[in-house]
C-alpha cells in the first residue's frame, strides 16, 4: 500500500487508539479470555465467530475470513479509502496529519464522476429549498407543509425543498455550470428525451426530501407529488450512489442517539421519520420502501439491540411489519411494535393528537413482536366462527412453537387459553407436537450441517508441509530472528503460492528495518485476499519459546516436500504400469520408492 501520508504520522494514530474501542463502535463485544468476541459486521451470522485481538491490534472473522487493523476495518464498515480511514481514525486522537488537507485534494480530482455526482445533489437540493422557502413559486407548497406541522426549524434541519412544475428547471440549472446531462441522467437527477437526447427534470411539482448515504453525503431524492401526479412518492433511481436497499432514511444523523439508546424506532419513510423527529423521537429512521433487507437489518444489529416498528395500520403496513419484524428477530434484535388505531400513520396521529399523545400512548405502549402476532393473525377473521377459529388458533401455537425460551411460550399459551376458554394442557400438547415436528425438521438440518462441516473440516486437514508453511508465516510474523533464520535456511521456497508471497513481504518489512507489528504489517499488504490469510495467522496462538529442533522440523517438512511430490508421481506411474500387466518395470518403480523413502527417513 502505497503510504502518501507520512509512515510515522500513520504509527502515531495507531499507537493512540486501541482496536477494541474502535470495532466497539460498530460491534457490540464480550470479553472471551484475551480476545473480545461478537457477531461478525461483515456477513449474517447468529453465533459469534468475530475476534478482536487487543495484544495485536487485529480482528478476524473465522466464518467469512475478514480481517485486518483498525485502519483496514473502517475502510470496511464505512466504505472508505485508507486516506479517509486515516483521517476518521486521527480525529479520534490528539495526532495532527496535515498532509491529509492536500491528499483529500487529491484523492477527489482523481474521482471526478463521483464528486460531481455529489456537488450536483448538493446543489439541486439547495435550490428546491431555496424555491420552497422564499420563492414565489413554493407558496402553495410552503403553505401545505405548514399546515402539515413542517415548522421552518424542521424545513431548515432536514432540507426539505420544492421542485417547481417544469420540464427544465434543474436541467437548464446543471447544465449552466458545465454538469454533463449524460452523467446527471445516469445519477437520477434528470432523464434524457429519446427524441433529441435533451435533458427534462425528473422531479416535477414535488416537494422535495434529500436522502443521505451512511456516511451522511447526499445520493438521491424522494419527492412527493404536491397537486394530483403520480405517482404519489417517487423515488430516485437507482445509481452508483444510491443502492435504496443498503441505505435508511436519516440513519446518518440518527446513528449516534441510537447507539446511546441501543434503541431505534422503525417508520415506513421520510415523512413520518420528520414527523416524529418533530415529536421528540430523535432516533428515528425510515426504509425506503416496505421490505426491509437483510443489509438494512445487519446495518441495525450493529448499532442496536432493540428496535420499535411504528408502520401504518392498514393491511400493507401490518403485512410490512409481520415480514420486517421476523427479519429483524432473525438477525438478533429484540422487536417491539407500536400499534396506531386503524386508518391511522404516524404523521396523520401526530398532527391529530399531538406529540405527547403519539410518545405517551403510541410509542411507550409498544408491545411484544408475539403481542402483535395475535393482532395480525386476527385481522380479518370472524373469531366467532368456527373455521376462522380454529385457524387462529393453529396459526398461534406455530408461531408459539418457535419462540425459544419456555417462559415465554407458557405466557402465550395462558393468553391463548384464556382468550378461548381453552384447556392450557391440551394447548400444550398441541404446542408440544408441532415442537416435535419442528426438532425433528432442525435435526434433519443440523445433520446435513454437521455432516458439511465434517466435510469441511476433513479438506482442512492439511498436508503436512502446508502445515509447517502456516506455522512458519505465523511465527515469522512475531519474530525476526526467526524469519531471518527461515529466510536464510529456504529463502522464497514456498510452496503454497499465498505464503510465498506474505513471506516475500515480511522479509521486506524486516528489510526495512522494522520491529514485529502484525498490525503495522497488514496494513502494508494492498491484496485484501492476502491481507485476511496473513491476518488469521496473525491471529493464530504461537509458541515464543519455540525450540530449535521444532524449528528445524517445520524446515525440515519444506525441504522434503519436492521428495514427497516426486514419491507420488511414482506411485502414479507404478500403477499404470500394473494397470498394463508390466509387472518388471512397476517393480523397479517399487524399489525406487522404497529406496526414496529410506533417504527421506535417514535425513
Amino acid at each position: 500500500m502505497s503510504q502518501r501520508i507520512p509512515d510515522e504520522k500513520i504509527e502515531q494514530v495507531r499507537q493512540s487508539l486501541d482496536i477494541v474501542d474502535i470495532v466497539s463502535e460498530y460491534v457490540q463485544l464480550k470479553k472471551q479470555g484475551r480476545n473480545f468476541q461478537g457477531l461478525c459486521p461483515f456477513h449474517g451470522e447468529k453465533t459469534p465467530s468475530f475476534s478482536v485481538s487487543p495484544d495485536k491490534q487485529l480482528y478476524h472473522c473465522f466464518g467469512c475470513g475478514a480481517g485486518g487493523n483498525a485502519f483496514s476495518f473502517v475502510m470496511e464498515i464505512e466504505d472508505v479509502s485508507f486516506i479517509e480511514a486515516v483521517e476518521k481514525l486521527a480525529n479520534k486522537t490528539d495526532v495532527t496529519i496535515p498532509e491529509l488537507d492536500a491528499l483529500s485534494k487529491t484523492d477527489e480530482s482523481s474521482d471526478n464522476k463521483s464528486k460531481s455526482w455529489h456537488e450536483a445533489h448538493q446543489l439541486a437540493a439547495k435550490l428546491y429549498h431555496h424555491v420552497l422557502t422564499v420563492s414565489d413559486e413554493g407558496k402553495q407548497a410552503r403553505e401545505y407543509l405548514r399546515g402539515r406541522g413542517f415548522t421552518k426549524e424542521v424545513i431548515d434541519h432536514f432540507q426539505i425543498g420544492y421542485a417547481p412544475n417544469s420540464w427544465e428547471f434543474l436541467s437548464r440549472f446543471l447544465l449552466k455550470r458545465d454538469f454533463s446531462m449524460e452523467e446527471m441522467e445516469q445519477a437520477g437527477l434528470v432523464g434524457l428525451r429519446d427524441s433529441d437526447s435533451k435533458a427534462y427534470d425528473k422531479f416535477r411539482d414535488r416537494i422535495m426530501f434529500p436522502i443521505w448515504d451512511r456516511q451522511g453525503k447526499m445520493v438521491a431524492f424522494g419527492g412527493r407529488v404536491l397537486n394530483d401526479g403520480k405517482p404519489k412518492y417517487l423515488n430516485s433511481p437507482e445509481s452508483q450512489l444510491f443502492n435504496k436497499s443498503d441505505i435508511l432514511y436519516y440513519f446518518h444523523q440518527a446513528r449516534p442517539l441510537m447507539k446511546k439508546k441501543s434503541e431505534a424506532v422503525l417508520f415506513e419513510g421520510y415523512v413520518d421519520v420528520i414527523s416524529a423527529w418533530r415529536a421528540g423521537i430523535d432516533n428515528g429512521i425510515g426504509g425506503l420502501g416496505t421490505a426491509l433487507t437483510e443489509n438494512q437489518a445487519k446495518m441495525l444489529r450493529r448499532n442496536i439491540d432493540r428496535i420499535i416498528i411504528c408502520y401504518d395500520s392498514d393491511h400493507a403496513g401490518m403485512q410490512a411489519t409481520y415480514k420486517n419484524g421476523q427479519l429483524l428477530r432473525n438477525v438478533g434484535l429484540e422487536v417491539e411494535v407500536a400499534l396506531l388505531p386503524d386508518g391511522d400513520d404516524p404523521d396523520d396521529y401526530i398532527r391529530k393528537h399531538g406529540s405527547k399523545r403519539f410518545n405517551q400512548d403510541v410509542i411507550l405502549q409498544s408491545v411484544t413482536f408475539m403481542s402483535f402476532i395475535f393482532e395480525f393473525y386476527r385481522k380479518g377473521k370472524n373469531l366467532q366462527q368456527e373455521g376462522d377459529r380454529l385457524t387462529y388458533i393453529e396459526n398461534i401455537l406455530q408461531e408459539i412453537s418457535q419462540l425459544s425460551g419456555a417462559v415465554e411460550r407458557d405466557h402465550y399459551l395462558r393468553k391463548l387459553a384464556d382468550e378461548f376458554s381453552l384447556s392450557l394442557e391440551a394447548l400444550k400438547q398441541e404446542q408440544m407436537g408441532l415442537m416435535k415436528v419442528a426438532e425433528k425438521k432442525q435435526k434433519r438440518q443440523i445433520h446435513k450441517a454437521v455432516q458439511t462441516r465434517v466435510a469441511k473440516e476433513a479438506k482442512k486437514l492439511l498436508p503436512a508441509h502446508e502445515n509447517a508453511e502456516r506455522e512458519l508465516i505465523a511465527l515469522m510474523l512475531h519474530s525476526r530472528s526467526i524469519a531471518d533464520h527461515v529466510q536464510k535456511e529456504i529463502g522464497g521456497n514456498f510452496y503454497i503460492d499465498d505464503y510465498q508471497a506474505i513471506a516475500a513481504l515480511i522479509y521486506s518489512y524486516y528489510g526495512e528495518g522494522y520491529d514485529p507489528n502484525p498490525s503495522h504489517f497488514i496494513e502494508r499488504i494492498s491484496d485484501s485476499d492476502l491481507r485476511s490469510k496473513a491476518t488469521s495467522l496473525a491471529m493464530k496462538r504461537v509458541n515464543h519459546d519455540l525450540s530449535e529442533q521444532e524449528l528445524n522440523d517445520y524446515l525440515k517438512q519444506i525441504h522434503q516436500f519436492p521428495k514427497y511430490r516426486e514419491i507420488d508421481q511414482l506411485k502414479i506411474q507404478q500403477k499404470k504400469a500394473e494397470e498394463m500387466n508390466n509387472f518388471g518395470e512397476a517393480a523397479l518403480i517399487a524399489m525406487q520408492i522404497i529406496k526414496m523413502k529410506q533417504e527421506l527417513k535417514n535425513h
